[in-house]
């Protein structure tokens, strides 16, 4: 006799059911194809995650505004120190000991500043974490190849951007140094934090983002729109241009900023033209003959039919055998004309086309 199955215990039931769910989890999607709603939730979910980070980096920055963690400067320091690395009689002095130190003239100006400056470090010190989550949200939409293209150009970006940064800030004393000395007989400079810190950040923000123009140009030539062939007689223009956008970006307009950011730009554009140089000898892009012709110069087209670039007579099938054969020249329309007799009518009993004379001639 056949033994009767025991019903199973509450706790082998749950554990059951949930062996099942999970399996039924790992085996729901083996194409990695999602719909709408699945790209939403997804979507929520890294979002969530990386406005976490910002918070938890932010809150790191407020903190390290004013203390050192692991034997660190403090950040307020570390900002401020192209400001108090210049010269006593530039800057205003407001502290009995003579220490250097920035002016608030509100009273929330202190907490707001260093909100802003906690909000800004907490998302340099994120990065790592929305960057891998922008990252992992786009990633399975693309091919292999995609990918590895995709990787290398978001680390040159964010390198390239804090490579720009970096050299931001170490200039910057040199031209407060030369905007805050002019006029030194007459005023003393007493900058706000606000109006410092704002100046600081502006001129971090336009090294590094213009400092990611060489990828841009890498990029064009990767996808085939730029080649070398159309930049590398224009170089003198380039320059000029370089030279008047570092002029009207520079927050201060100070020259040593503006030399020292277009000097910048023209080597890393004459960086990526020789990438763009070796990637088209790479792959084998030839110029064509035409663009090396002047302007006022016709292009060699043969006049005579079979010529290289020469008119070609068109054919026209023979009439007189239905069966594939060589092809014949279509006659000229004014030598049909020529060869076919003038058809007259008569007056006769049967109106008849007539070859053989006048129209009056049954008259006459």
């Amino acid at each position: 006799m056949s033994s009767q199955s025991q019903p199973l215990s509450p706790q082998k039931a749950s554990k059951s059911v949930k062996g099942k769910l999970r399996f039924s989890r790992k085996q729901k999607n083996p194409t990695g194809e999602m719909t709408l709603v699945e790209h939403l939730q997804e979507l929520r979910r890294r979002i969530i995650i990386s406005v976490l980070a910002v918070v938890v980096g932010a809150i790191i920055g407020f903190i390290w505004y004013q203390r050192a963690p692991f034997g660190l400067s403090p950040l307020g320091e570390i900002l401020r120190e192209p400001y108090c690395a210049l010269p006593p009689d530039k800057r205003a002095s407001f502290s009995a000991d003579g220490e250097c130190r920035l002016l608030a003239t509100s009273p929330f100006e202190m907490l707001l500043l260093r909100l802003k400056v906690g909000a800004l470090a907490g998302t340099v010190l994120s990065s790592p974490v929305w960057l891998y989550q922008v990252w992992a949200f786009v990633v399975p939409g693309l091919h292999k190849n995609e990918r590895r293209y995709t990787l290398s150009f978001v680390s040159a970006a964010v390198g390239l951007f804090v490579a720009g940064a970096v050299l931001a800030y170490f200039i910057l004393s040199v031209g407060l140094e030369f905007l805050m000395g002019i006029g030194a007989e007459y005023q003393t400079a007493a900058l706000t934090g606000e109006r410092y810190f704002y100046f600081l950040l502006a001129l971090l923000l336009i090294f590094g983002i213009s400092f990611e123009i060489p990828l841009l140009i890498v990029s064009l030539n990767l996808i085939g729109v730029l080649e070398y062939e159309h930049v590398k007689d224009k170089r003198r223009i380039i320059i000029v241009v370089v030279m008047i956008f570092a002029a009207f970006v520079t927050p201060g307009q100070d020259p040593f900023s503006m030399v020292v950011l277009a000097g910048s730009l023209i080597l890393l554009i004459e960086i990526a033209f020789q990438f763009c140089r070796l990637h088209d000898k790479r792959m084998q892009r030839e110029r064509p003959e035409w663009m090396d012709l002047d302007d006022e110069t016709a292009s060699p087209l043969g006049a005579a039919p079979q010529a290289v670039g020469g008119p070609t007579p068109v054919e026209a099938p023979s009439r007189v055998s239905p069966s594939p054969g060589p092809s014949q020249p279509v006659s000229h329309p004014v030598q049909q004309a020529q060869q076919q007799p003038q058809q007259t009518w008569t007056t006769g009993g049967k109106n008849a086309p007539s070859t053989s004379g006048g129209f009056f001639d049954d008259v006459l």
